[in-house]
């Protein structure tokens, strides 16, 4: 396998569109939005997010877009707020989220208030302002969920994909892409790692020696759900295909020599992360660069099925039995790869 895997195909047209994207001041709305200024010709990029310090920072960075780039500040709670910026939007990518997963356990009706509520709130502007595709994205931990943040993600994805049956012939097509962590992203493990390491730490913890997680580069992770906005007709849920590592692996590509120390499984994590379960595996079909899982109910489907080869029925896509693994080399060199 190749460092980085290309999901650049089908290549995605979004000339002239406007283009909405929720939490565009995270990592991923940051990285997204730089790539549609430098390589598509969009009419309009909406940055939707409730953090006016981040905006302005964003702002200053891309004062030579102001025809193309605008701020709009909002919440995705706000059914509102949200119909009056989805105005004359072509195509919603839908980042924000609730993420952190002890903080989530903490304050659980916050969580369900963004990542639940919001999801409908979603759905509901879009189908009232003419919305033509919306993509929203999803992690591993909706599998199969130990977690109150995966299980209202997963809650997310149904709501995603039962929206297809509510926009009717000529609507809005809605579809969710669903990965594993992102190498440097806000709030992963590396960047914690790296900064105690900068501290003068001599050891690094970790849960467990077992556990195993899927890593995907936040560049990987932008043309991923690039590539599937291109290919969607609606109701699929896209997962890539990409490696495993196991995180004393991890420890050792950041910083050689130096011993973990092993701090135990926190309360709502996983020993191993699963993508796709036995029972989603019944309408999945996989492609070269990725799995597909094709909406069960007959009435959730928008367009045309992806042709694919359906997988074995007992097929589970886990991060411990994955076919695909990083090494200590591959996994240097995914932490050199752009982050935000």
């Amino acid at each position: 396998m190749t460092l980085l895997r290309p999901f650049s195909s089908p290549a995605v047209d979004l000339t002239g569109q406007s283009i909405l994207i929720t939490g565009g001041t995270g990592s991923f709305g940051k990285s997204i939005v730089r790539e549609l200024i430098a390589h598509h010709r969009p009419r309009k990029v909406i940055v939707f997010s409730r953090d006016e310090y981040r905006q302005s920072v964003m702002a200053a960075e891309w004062q030579d877009q102001t025809e193309i780039l605008r701020f709009f500040i909002g919440d995705v709670r706000d059914a509102d707020r949200l119909e009056l910026a989805m105005r004359g939007v072509d195509t919603v990518i839908h980042a924000a989220a609730m993420k952190h997963v002890t903080i989530s356990e903490y304050n659980p009706l916050e969580c369900i208030r963004t990542n639940v509520g919001g999801a409908e709130n979603i759905v509901r502007a879009s189908l009232r302002t003419g919305v033509k595709k919306v993509i929203a994205l999803s992690t591993d931990k909706a599998a199969n969920p130990v977690n109150l943040y995966g299980a209202s993600k997963l809650a997310s994805d149904k709501i995603f994909v039962a929206a297809n049956a509510l926009s009717g012939r000529d609507g809005a097509r809605f579809s969710v892409v669903r990965y594993g962590n992102v190498v440097g992203s806000r709030g992963s493990i590396v960047p914690l790692f790296e900064k105690m390491l900068a501290n003068g730490a001599q050891e690094l913890p970790i849960t467990d020696e077992r556990m195993t997680r899927f890593w995907i580069t936040l560049e990987q992770g932008v043309q991923f759900v690039l590539s599937s906005l291109a290919m969607m007709d609606g109701g699929e849920v896209f997962v890539p295909r990409i490696p495993s590592m196991k995180v004393v692996d991890l420890v050792t590509a950041l910083a050689p020599g130096i011993p973990h120390r092993v701090v135990g499984i926190r309360p709502g994590e996983k020993l191993h992360e699963v993508m796709i379960t036995e029972d989603d595996a019944r309408s999945t079909v996989m492609l070269s660069d990725r799995y597909v899982m094709l909406p069960a109910f007959a009435e959730h489907r928008r367009g045309k099925a992806i042709s694919g080869t359906l997988v074995d029925e007992r097929f589970r896509y886990a991060s411990d039995t994955n076919d695909e693994w990083a090494d200590v080399a591959m996994l240097r060199g995914m932490l050199k790869a752009p982050r935000e």
